[in-house]
């Protein structure tokens, strides 16, 4: 522990130096870095939507091998630098991007012992959540803690809502088995409550449709509630956010007058008073 309360690093010159490179944006070289790891980022996605399309896989499919290849040796030594240089190893590896950089680069070796893992290679599109941490985007999202807390306050009355879609889908789902019944496709309630979720959903799939006139008048009812059930958790998580702003930005200067501060400040971003 240091003089000042902090804990002491223990690490050598050169970890301490890798790692302000890996995980620094203070110098130029560690911002270029960040840059090269960004563009080997958004290649290797490409590459795999491109190794998705037959036409590219059958003509270019080994070009697109050897390309994932030499991807996954730079993000393995990107990983391994990053184990080495973290302050603290298992925090790292225990972590949201340590656990998305370990998953990005496994399926390709997974793939040398075990052929039928080859399909866990889509999993490399994941990389593309490392462009959260190259861009160090975290500090700059505050307005998801406004998001989160929208949600949370709402979560009461997102829970009774998709209750009484419950309730509504089971109803409707109930009075279609009964009405069409197994000879218009209505077999059993599940399969009648599946079409009360695609209906009142409005995706609408058409695998199952009414054919009687009484069935195709509760299909119209059922229908009508889907638009009118689409706008309400809208309308809550709304009404969460706006509320979590007007909290946040409600707070006036007594002195010079001036809205907008945080929710936390302690002073007036303009005049310095005391809020």
């Amino acid at each position: 522990m240091a003089s000042n309360g902090t804990p002491q690093d223990n690490r050598a010159p050169w970890r301490v130096w890798l790692g302000d490179l890996i995980f620094g944006l203070e110098t130029p070289l560690a911002r270029f870095y960040d840059r090269f790891m960004i563009v080997m980022i958004v290649i290797s996605v490409i590459c795999v939507m491109l190794e998705s399309i037959s036409s590219m896989r059958q003509h270019y499919g080994e070009l697109l091998r050897v390309t994932e290849w030499f991807f996954t040796l730079i993000f393995t030594l990107d990983y391994l630098g990053r184990l080495v240089s973290a302050r603290y190893t298992r925090h790292y590896a225990l972590s949201f991007y340590g656990f998305i950089d370990l998953i990005s680069i496994l399926p390709s070796f997974l793939s040398l012992l075990f052929p039928g893992a080859q399909y866990l290679l889509v999993v490399r599109v994941m990389r593309v959540l490392q462009l959260f941490r190259v861009f160090k985007l975290t500090r700059y999202l505050s307005e998801a803690n406004v998001l989160g807390q929208a949600f949370e306050d709402s979560r009461v009355k997102i829970t009774v809502f998709m209750l009484t879609v419950l309730t509504l889908v089971l109803i409707f789902g109930t009075l279609m088995y009964l009405i069409e019944g197994p000879k218009n496709g209505f077999t059993s309630i599940p399969t009648s409550v599946y079409w009360a979720v695609v209906t009142i959903s409005t995706v609408g799939y058409g695998d199952i449709s009414p054919h009687t006139a009484l069935g195709k008048f509760v299909a119209s009812v059922a229908m009508l509630f889907g638009y009118g059930i689409i706008a309400v958790p809208t309308g809550i998580v709304t009404a969460g956010i706006v509320q979590g702003r007007q909290q946040r930005q409600a707070r006036l200067c007594t002195s010079c007058g001036l809205d907008r501060h945080d929710i936390d400040a302690l002073f007036c971003k303009h005049c310095g008073a005391a809020l």
